[in-house]
């Protein structure tokens, strides 16, 4: 590690130390932000229809949709170049946008093609319409960090 002569060993390592807390911490907020979005378009409330209904259907799209927003976020923190606090609003910035994204192509998918996540969720054998939703929230995460990076 090469330190320039005005910059200690301990203070960088403090200073990344705090950085990596912020972004977990944004990141968290993140997730639960995209995790009750699936929420609000399941039956029920998600945790019970996963934990105790063990739906394949609702767990599928909440685990993409979570992957989704991890990929925005790191991304996120990969390009950023500014200073600590600035990176943290880009990369809510970014998250949040991505996390309308989902929404809204659930909404196309739901409206326009028909597949209803609901009427989904309520099925107990995982179904093609979602394992489609799934994909599609996954690319949605990666079109949104390519767009970031």
């Amino acid at each position: 590690m090469f330190l320039d002569s005005g910059s200690s060993f301990t203070a960088i390592l403090g200073e990344n130390v705090l950085a990596i807390i912020a972004y977990a911490a944004l990141g968290l907020v993140l997730f639960l932000v995209g995790y009750y979005v699936v929420d609000l378009a399941t039956p029920g409330r998600l945790a019970a229809v996963i934990r105790h209904d063990r739906n394949p259907n609702a767990t599928l799209l909440a685990g993409a949709g979570m992957v989704a927003v991890g990929v925005i976020v790191a991304a996120s923190i990969y390009a950023t170049d500014a200073a600590l606090l600035e990176g943290l609003i880009a990369t809510a910035v970014y998250g949040v946008v991505g996390i309308v994204a989902q929404i809204v192509a659930m909404l196309v998918f739901d409206r326009v093609i028909g597949l209803k996540i609901r009427e989904l969720c309520k099925e107990a054998e995982l179904q093609p319409g979602t394992r489609l939703l799934a994909v599609t929230h996954v690319m949605i995460g990666l079109v949104t960090a390519f767009a970031v990076v």
